[in-house]
């Protein structure tokens, strides 16, 4: 049984919540991603890896604490998951090199737990997605993004911060390269934070205090804001999902 937490009018205060370790015994090295429903009536769910991987998968929960939901191949990372068993909602990669990719989640067939996915974003060599979403392209959306340089130790930069309507980005195929989404400053070479998902959204630091973020840009390949303080976490509302009947 997991707490439940009083509305609120702001940001929830997780000071009530529990641990997941209390629910969830994970092994090192091991985060988590997300939470979904499981079971014979739960929806599909997509996830992206890193390597620009995609799938739709039902988790029908077989027997065991633990089970595979995608064969990763080596090196390779989940960067994100969601519900997503409506065909017109979108999916969302944006790579460390600022190229953003939004298609159709209809593109993507539901596949066995055990199938490795299939092609989300094509990637230049060397480059790794840092982002994978779901968004409902019906309702505003925006897209974050936070550039720095890859030299620099984690948490040590602000970088620049940029937030941009989603509706600036074209939809294209699966299986495709992006648009860029983030012009670099001199000293920036790489995405260190990415997000694409609906309003309304909050960010906060690595300590957990909301970062108030810059207002949103019309220039989609534009340049961003520098900031004194790490934004470490952007989140937005979930995905309506279809109940299954």
């Amino acid at each position: 049984d997991l707490p439940t937490l009083p509305p609120t009018n702001g940001a929830p205060s997780l000071s009530g919540g529990t641990p997941l370790a209390a629910y969830v015994d994970l092994p090192t090295g091991e985060d988590p991603v997300t939470v979904v429903p499981i079971g014979a009536q739960a929806p599909v769910v997509a996830l992206g890896t890193a390597a620009g991987m995609v799938k739709r998968v039902t988790p029908d929960a077989p027997k065991g604490a633990a089970w595979e939901v995608v064969a990763l191949r080596d090196g390779d990372r989940v960067i994100g998951a969601a519900v997503a068993d409506r065909e017109d909602l979108e999916l969302v990669f944006v790579s460390d090199d600022a190229q953003l990719l939004r298609f159709p989640a209809r593109t993507v067939r539901p596949q066995g737990r055990g199938a490795g996915g299939m092609a989300g974003i094509r990637l230049a060599p060397g480059r790794r997605a840092v982002f994978f979403g779901i968004v409902d392209p019906e309702r505003e959306a925006v897209v974050v993004t936070s550039a720095g340089s890859s030299g620099a130790l984690p948490g040590t930069q602000g970088g620049s911060l940029k937030v941009t309507p989603y509706a600036e980005y074209p939809a294209k195929g699966r299986a495709t390269g992006g648009v860029r989404c983030h012009r670099f400053l001199r000293g920036e070479d790489v995405l260190i934070l990415a997000f694409a998902g609906n309003t309304p959204i909050r960010a906060a630091a690595g300590n957990g205090v909301p970062v108030d973020l810059p207002p949103a840009d019309g220039r989609r390949d534009g340049s961003g804001v520098p900031m004194n303080v790490v934004v470490d976490r952007v989140v937005g509302p979930p995905v309506e999902h279809q109940v299954a009947r």
